[in-house]
């Protein structure tokens, strides 16, 4: 039944895409089994009764073979009474030699003279048949026409090589949403006025508010604006915009180290986050880039909480070509952790990814599972885990910066990946966390394949957001 697990494991995925509560998942996902199966049955009994109902092959047989019969009558008729003119004709085309002649004339002696006349026709009468000019013995045999089938030339259009796009083009079309709730805002308000007045920096104010900001990112922004237009860097509204772009940019520039694979052999990255994040899809992301460049990629299924979360893990795997270490669903996940860093010092691979569990950020017995698997991966592997990766779905908005707050309480988050960001208008919340909680964004999901999962560039980021059209 491992094709069935697979099964009820993809259906289970796309109902958390679509919102489906995770306990009505499974009970989903079989009445959709067996609604398939009754399908399928059904449409095997109507075959079954379509095959009955044929007629059978005898009779068939039988109402084609009479009319076959008829056909061969009628074409053997015509050849017999062709068949003098046939031999008239080869009389006509050679005539017969004369040792040939003899020995008719000797044979046919002894019968009566009659009968010699009625048997050897003249040569005269031989050479002028008026048969043969007027109606061909051929074209009585053959009365069906030929008709020749025109050849059609069919050609096949040579495929289109796929149009490469750029990062850049990737990045603002994953940013789409969120540039026309904010920058595209920012513009119709800043077209609209002729001079930076209060009005106008309140206006401003609310549209980065309603950007999931946050209250004190965005206080923090507009304090730092009207200094700045106080200093005379900004004379007009177009010129305030480039002042915030700025802004926005230096706060998504943190002093952190960079994401280093080489530090640590082998780099143990261990992802937390709550439910429906998409923990799980963005390991198996990571682990098709990190094989792509050369890597060797060991997985650890240690969310043995949810139901089908090791599977889930086992398909991404396949897919990225690595190996998942697990072990049974309720199992302890800090011996799932020791088992995986037992198998990646032994193999000496370059990267552990140790997947963990996703109950609430509020159950304080996830916070502690967490801390323990951390002192398991640091006995096992020293320094490890060499980097805790929170993941946060940016649909949640500020409920996001919630999590990475608790989170980085308990197990001392160094990095952030934000999922589903070209689904949301909400990418304010990005600077949000930069600014407060100073941590650096690793990863950013702009799509659902493999290849849009970007490691974050806020240069590239900020450049994308405010790139004007037109």
């Amino acid at each position: 039944m491992e094709w069935f697990s697979r099964w009820k494991l993809v259906v289970v995925e796309w109902l958390a895409q679509a919102g489906v509560p995770e306990e009505q998942r499974a009970i989903l996902a079989s009445a959709l089994f067996a609604a398939l199966v009754v399908a399928g049955l059904l449409l095997a009994g109507w075959l079954a009764v379509r095959l009955l109902r044929k007629p059978s092959l005898s009779a068939v047989e039988e109402q084609t073979v009479e009319p076959l019969a008829e056909e061969q009558e009628l074409v053997e008729q015509p050849v017999m009474e062709s068949a003098p003119t046939v031999e008239s004709d080869a009389a006509f085309q050679k005539p017969p030699s004369e040792s040939v002649v003899a020995a008719k004339e000797s044979s046919l002696a002894e019968e009566p003279a009659l009968k010699q006349e009625e048997v050897v026709p003249s040569f005269e009468d031989v050479v002028s048949p008026p048969e043969v000019e007027v109606v061909p013995a051929a074209e009585d045999v053959v009365p069906a026409p030929i008709i020749e089938t025109p050849t059609v030339e069919v050609v096949v259009p040579e495929p289109e090589e796929p149009v490469k796009i750029s990062l850049f083009e990737r990045m603002r079309i994953g940013l789409a949403k969120t540039q026309a709730s904010l920058v595209g805002r920012i513009d119709a308000l800043l077209s609209s006025s002729q001079s930076i007045d209060e009005d106008l920096l309140e206006e401003l104010e609310e549209v980065l508010v309603t950007a999931d900001f946050g209250m004190q990112t965005t206080m923090d922004l507009m304090q730092s604006l009207e200094k700045r237009i106080a200093a005379g860097e900004a004379a007009d509204p177009q010129a305030l915009r480039g002042l915030l772009k700025e802004e926005i940019r230096q706060r998504l520039r943190l002093d952190a180290a960079p994401l280093d694979l080489e530090r640590s052999l082998p780099f143990v990255i261990m992802v937390v986050g709550v439910n429906g994040v998409g923990k799980t899809t963005t390991i198996g992301k990571l682990a098709h880039q990190f094989v792509s460049q050369g890597k060797t990629v060991l997985l650890g299924a240690g969310d043995t909480f949810r139901a089908a979360a090791a599977e889930q893990l086992i398909v991404w795997g396949e897919r990225a070509g690595v190996e998942v270490i697990r072990q049974e669903s309720g199992s302890d996940p800090a011996a799932v952790a020791f088992d995986a860093a037992k198998a990646a010092a032994a193999r000496k691979v370059d990267v552990l990814i140790l997947d963990t569990a996703g109950r609430l950020h509020t159950k304080v017995n996830l916070m502690e599972e967490l801390k323990k698997i951390r002192r398991v991966l640091d006995r096992e592997i020293p320094g490890a885990p060499h980097e805790t990766l929170l993941v946060v779905d940016a649909t949640t908005g500020q409920n996001a910066l919630v999590q990475a707050r608790l989170f980085q309480e308990a197990v001392a988050v160094s990095g952030l990946a934000l999922t589903k960001l070209d689904g949301t208008a909400r990418g304010g919340m990005l600077v949000a966390i930069g600014n407060e909680l100073g941590l650096p964004v690793r990863y950013i999901g702009i799509g659902e394949g493999l290849e849009d999962l970007r490691p974050f560039d806020p240069d590239l980021f900020v450049e994308a957001l405010f790139e004007q059209q037109g």
